[in-house]
């Protein structure tokens, strides 16, 4: 997926430092109940118990509304990829955290993630590019980490949101060319078109 290529300096600095640091762990503790009476989509008890106790979890979210909602409509558009409703919250869970600790759109994330592995954390593509977002091997010895797991979930969301983080500081927020750079592909967006259509239907 990735030409090996070396991070600036600064930047290469900067990622050691954020992917050496740990996710957040969980910080709410009083139950929160679902605040829309009437969501667009019939949610069965099972879910709706899951998903509370996933908002308890949540710790990346401004406040309980914000979260249950998100997870809600979220965990209804990942049905199609992930079929067992715990699986999708506890996922969905650790991608809005990966995202929001990068400054990346959650949504934005979810479609990268659609496009390189519809979801498989076991993925590894046919040039070695491992795990949801389809890290190469190569940026483990880029900042010197080389025992780290890359299809471990957190492990490989850290790596995939910095390193689009970083093409988007390097593109200047030019989102089309990010995401070329992202896959390796650079100079051609046929890539870039299929992230940004992925991500009208996230968002």
């Amino acid at each position: 997926m990735y030409r090996s290529l070396r991070l600036p300096g600064h930047a290469l600095i900067s990622a050691l430092i954020w992917l050496g640091s740990l996710l957040p762990g969980a910080g709410w503790a009083q139950s929160g109940t679902l605040a829309y009476a009437e969501p667009a989509i019939e949610v069965e008890d099972s879910l709706r118990e899951k998903l509370i106790e996933n908002i308890k979890a949540a710790d990346s979210f401004d406040d309980h509304y914000h979260a249950e909602a998100w997870l809600l409509l979220m965990s209804g558009r990942m049905e199609r990829f992930v079929k067992n409703p715990d699986q999708r919250l506890r996922l969905l869970r650790k991608i809005h955290s990966a995202a929001r600790q990068t400054d990346l759109q959650p949504e934005l994330v979810l479609a990268v993630i659609e496009v390189e592995s519809h979801f498989n954390r076991y993925a590894v593509s046919s040039v070695g590019a491992q795990g949801m977002m389809q890290v190469m091997p190569f940026w483990k010895n880029e900042i010197g980490r080389p025992e780290d797991n890359l299809i471990d979930l957190d492990t490989n969301l850290r790596y995939g949101c910095t390193i689009l983080k970083h093409y988007m500081e390097r593109s200047e927020g030019r989102l089309a060319e990010a995401l070329a750079r992202y896959n390796g592909s650079y100079g051609s967006y046929r890539y870039s078109a299929k992230v940004m259509d992925a991500w009208e239907r996230w968002r």
